[in-house]
């Protein structure tokens, strides 16, 4: 090999390098902004979660292209892949029977993109997160946090300056943002040593969470931070039995749900929750589980919710409880499955869940506490509020997976083993 010919090389790799390295810290510097983005445009996580995977593929690509599709479809291959697969594939299957394939297809179209974007971030992004990043995201998210609570404050301000649309509520996308990342980045922060800024994380979030006019949000603050703290201090299998019994049972209570809540809850507690309009929560439950009940072999087609009074289960169900189902979704994540992909959907997210609950079971302290954190947190969540298929719920989990994730690497060396017996 001619001499000369080593410096050429030698001067490509380090080219090469600092490419892959910009790329690095361009997708993190997105996934550490993505709260504040949020703040800022409520419609916004898709566009930065799917450019942050973007940013990881490409240098993936030009730092090992050979081993990037091996290590793409490893996670597939497992129990936990292969089960959600065969959801992801029962939803296109019920294009067979749904009256609105076109809206089908319009819903898949925003939710799989989305989708594949967060699995290749949650991929590739772990274990090639600059420093700096996490530090950056924990600004952003007290940053967030803050101007939400400003914002609200000053009669939204912002928004009037900004000549967008004056409501509280458009802070509600936000604050559910908050709620799900905010725990992940702390978790990445603490296996850092900066105790600090994992603190300021949790607080912005919770300043955030708070000052908004979201129930979900703060029921699912609420429920994210219980579970961790007894996660925390419960034995291995007490606490993986709690999540998976909330689990199941959100699943299977989720079609008899507004029968429930009709009956058991007191008069005094819709008073207390006027502001997230519970009695109307309630009749839509019990409508669109009416419908279940109607056909719940196997629901009414994916994406469907949003003309579900126009589907026809909707004409089998009792003309009094017809209504709400043209509210645009169930509000319960939950029962949307129920009613749009039936039974073997319910199943099959069953069986994804029960998977995911194993995997967290074999994680370290304290990373299988903010795990389950996290799942209590997303769980309270999806089954009070918002379509599931919204690509905006999806980047914000898949951004609060990614962190989880990039704590792990670091997990095993440490942090020492501490619970109770197994």
């Amino acid at each position: 090999m001619p001499l000369n010919s080593i410096p050429a090389r030698a001067h490509g790799q380090t080219r090469s390098a600092q490419t892959t390295n910009r790329l690095y810290a361009a997708g993190a510097t997105l996934l550490a902004v993505l709260p504040l983005a949020m703040v800022l445009a409520n419609r916004s996580s898709p566009a930065v979660i799917g450019l942050a995977a973007l940013a990881y593929l490409a240098a993936r690509w030009v730092e090992d292209r050979r081993s990037l599709v091996p290590s793409l479809l490893a996670p597939l291959r497992t129990p936990l892949g292969l089960a959600a697969l065969a959801f992801m594939a029962w939803c296109p299957v019920s294009f067979a029977w749904t009256p609105f394939p076109g809206a089908s297809l319009r819903v898949l179209g925003e939710f799989l993109p989305t989708l594949i974007a967060v699995y290749l971030l949650a991929c590739l992004a772990p274990g090639r997160i600059p420093a700096f990043a996490p530090r950056l995201a924990a600004a952003a998210i007290g940053l967030a946090g803050l101007i939400i609570a400003i914002d609200l404050a000053s009669d939204l301000a912002l928004e009037r300056a900004l000549g967008r649309r004056v409501a509280a509520f458009v802070h509600n996308r936000p604050a559910l943002t908050l709620d799900l990342v905010a725990g992940p980045v702390a978790l990445v922060l603490w296996r850092a040593r900066a105790r600090g800024l994992a603190g300021l994380a949790l607080m912005g979030a919770a300043l955030g969470v708070l000052r908004s006019i979201s129930g979900a949000a703060q029921l699912g603050l609420l429920a994210g931070a219980g579970l961790f703290a007894l996660a925390r201090l419960l034995p291995r299998r007490a606490g993986i039995g709690l999540a998976g019994l909330g689990l199941g049972l959100a699943v299977a209570l989720a079609p008899v749900e507004g029968d429930l809540l009709a009956r058991i809850m007191p008069e005094a507690a819709h008073e207390r929750l006027v502001q997230s309009s519970s009695r109307a929560r309630v009749a839509i439950a019990r409508s669109f589980g009416a419908a279940v009940a109607a056909d719940p072999w196997r629901g009414a087609g994916f994406g469907t919710s949003a003309r579900f009074a126009e589907t026809p289960v909707a004409g089998k169900v009792a003309p009094e409880m017809r209504i709400l189902l043209g509210v645009g979704h169930p509000h319960n994540s939950f029962l949307q499955v129920w009613a749009e992909l039936g039974l073997p959907g319910a199943l099959l997210g069953t069986l994804v869940l029960l998977l995911m609950l194993g995997r967290v079971a074999g994680l370290p302290q304290p990373d299988r506490a903010a795990a389950l954190g996290l799942v209590a947190c997303a769980a309270a969540i999806a089954f009070v509020e918002h379509n599931g298929w919204a690509a905006w719920w999806t980047a914000g989990l898949g951004a609060a997976i990614t962190w989880m994730r990039a704590a792990a690497p670091r997990a095993a060396a440490t942090e020492p083993e501490m619970d109770g017996p197994a």
